[in-house]
């Protein structure tokens, strides 16, 4: 069982092909076999939450929250690590400032 804040490694269909990859994300919830995650990229250019290598990251990251989709429960290869309670403040934080529009 997953948890909110868990970064997986899931095999993922990018938008533009039909190629599927494994790539790491960080799990936002879980509902019935699916699992809603935001994608993690090595690009620290883009825009997101840091992810660093003393956050736990293989290489300095970024978690994008431009980038959330569902998964099945079943495409998830294995957990790597779980963000801090900081770091899920943080990103939790980035994520209703990106809805916030919703209210307007």
């Amino acid at each position: 069982m997953l948890s909110p804040g868990d970064v997986v490694l899931v095999q993922v269909q990018f938008t533009d092909t039909f190629e599927v990859k494994v790539r790491p994300a960080v799990v936002l919830f879980e509902e019935f076999g699916n699992i809603v995650i935001a994608g993690i990229t090595s690009n620290t250019s883009m825009k997101g939450v840091p992810l660093t290598r003393k956050d736990g990251a293989i290489k300095d990251s970024v978690i994008k929250t431009n980038y959330i989709f569902t998964v099945s429960e079943i495409m998830v290869k294995k957990k790597i690590f779980s963000l801090s309670e900081r770091k899920k403040n943080e990103l939790y934080d980035e994520l209703v400032q990106r809805l916030s529009g919703l209210r307007k």
